[in-house]
């Protein structure tokens, strides 16, 4: 997609894009809850169990490791540049299975219906991300060292 005259971003905020520790710290950064997630989640095995079973969802054990191997294999794929779009395709399908069970705004009232309805909306935004950095990795030029 060109840009359109007018649209590019100004001269200093492409410098500050282009840097090189810009795009490694913003794929961690956009990955860090599912990351830091996963890892919780293998330590502490029996709370991940029970969290599943809090949001109904059986097996619990099952739903656990898959959480936590998504969690942690999605992120370690976008972080490393490595099939970014299965990564990213299933840290954001976990996305919308949390958003379904847990941030059921629809099912809620009160203060618990307006946490709910903004966290679903969060999640919806990060999964937007996830989109966004699945397509810029495909946007990065052939030569030269494209896996910054």
């Amino acid at each position: 997609m060109m840009a359109r005259s007018g649209t590019r971003n100004p001269a200093w905020v492409r410098a500050l894009l282009s840097q090189w520790w810009v795009a490694p710290l913003m794929r961690v950064a956009l990955v860090s809850a599912y990351l830091i997630g996963g890892v919780n989640k293998a330590l502490h095995f029996d709370s991940a169990i029970a969290e599943q079973a809090h949001f109904g969802l059986h097996p619990p054990a099952l739903w656990a490791g898959l959480a936590i191997v998504v969690e942690i294999g999605g992120s370690l794929c976008v972080v490393l540049r490595r099939f970014t779009w299965i990564g990213a395709g299933g840290l954001g399908m976990l996305t919308v299975v949390a958003m379904l069970v847990a941030n059921d705004f629809w099912n809620q009232s009160g203060t618990a219906r307006f946490i709910a309805f903004n966290s679903f909306f969060e999640h919806l935004g990060l999964i937007a991300a996830l989109v966004l950095a699945t397509m810029l990795g495909d946007a990065q030029p052939a030569s030269g060292d494209s896996r910054a």
